[in-house]
């Protein structure tokens, strides 16, 4: 369905602003984000007492409700049925965007959705900011966010990205650190370039380049503190899929195999088999685990 909204329509509806906040430094509050918490009826906070800090330091006093990932579906008809009533809330999270591993994309969708203005505020965030210091390629890049957090999950994500040649940018929580890097390691290799950056726009901004072995031999002889963004240089020789040799005769799973036997993931194996036998890539997916054969 198209749709169209603006800023400047007249509706009876309120807005939804989207309102960035500090990542550390209180000073990169920008005055219209400020006056946007001032002016709107409500603000949506991930954590009221967080924000309240926030909001005491800059002399707001509109009042919050909680809205984090835990109450998500719970909040969402109230905030929808003070929209359609003409009220305005801003939304924010605990430090940085909306939305950017942090709760909103829930609620925007469901104010696109409604057709009510969703007003996004440019401001503080941490995978930018990282990057542009980094050394790192600036563009492209492919912003990532927090990994799964068991290392067998987090390997086999890695292995598929180990075909992207932009640079990208993980979040890490302190006490996981140390089990990720591991996992790069073991993926992308101990040459890889990566840059830890921890502590950003606060008093100890701290930047940690090298390769992987160097930095994860840094965090196993660290106490590791601080919020990290890691940014991982891309693979400039991503692996090729062979598939010139490759006997399309045999059965779909001896396919995957072969495929799989030349250093690529059965993910992107299977999806490869398919494009050459050129039929879906469940038919593949259900040969190579067998599972026609378990229904029989």
């Amino acid at each position: 369905m198209f749709t169209k909204t603006s800023s400047f329509q007249t509706t009876q509806a309120g807005k939804l602003y989207l309102v960035p906040t500090p990542i550390g430094n209180l000073s990169d509050m920008t005055p219209r984000a400020i006056e946007t918490l001032q002016k709107v009826d409500l603000i949506a906070a991930e954590d009221t007492r967080n924000t309240a800090r926030l909001l005491a330091h800059f002399e707001v006093s509109t009042p919050q409700i909680s809205f984090h990932e835990h109450n998500t579906q719970m909040r969402i008809p109230k905030l929808l049925e003070k929209l359609q009533a003409g009220h305005s809330i801003a939304q924010v999270s605990d430090a940085g965007m909306p939305s950017i591993s942090d709760p909103g994309k829930e609620l925007v969708a469901a104010c696109v959705q409604a057709q009510i203005p969703v007003i996004p505020l440019p401001g503080p965030n941490a995978a930018l900011t990282a990057l542009i210091a980094s050394g790192l390629a600036p563009q492209p890049f492919l912003f990532y966010g927090f990994l799964p957090p068991k290392p067998k999950d987090q390997v086999k994500q890695l292995e598929e990205l180990n075909y992207q040649k932009c640079t990208m940018i993980f979040y890490e929580a302190p006490h996981r650190i140390g089990r990720t890097l591991a996992s790069m390691v073991q993926v992308f290799g101990a040459e890889r370039q990566v840059v830890l950056c921890r502590e950003l726009t606060k008093k100890y901004e701290e930047f940690l380049r090298g390769s992987l072995g160097e930095v994860q031999e840094w965090a196993q002889n660290e106490t590791i503190r601080g919020e990290f963004v890691v940014l991982v240089e891309g693979n400039a020789n991503p692996p090729q899929i062979q598939d010139s040799g490759l006997d399309l005769t045999l059965p779909y799973a001896n396919q995957v195999e072969a495929v799989i036997a030349t250093g690529i993931s059965s993910k992107e194996a299977i999806k490869e088999v398919a494009k050459l036998n050129q039929v879906k890539k469940q038919v593949v997916y259900r040969a190579y685990h067998h599972l026609d054969e378990e229904e029989d």
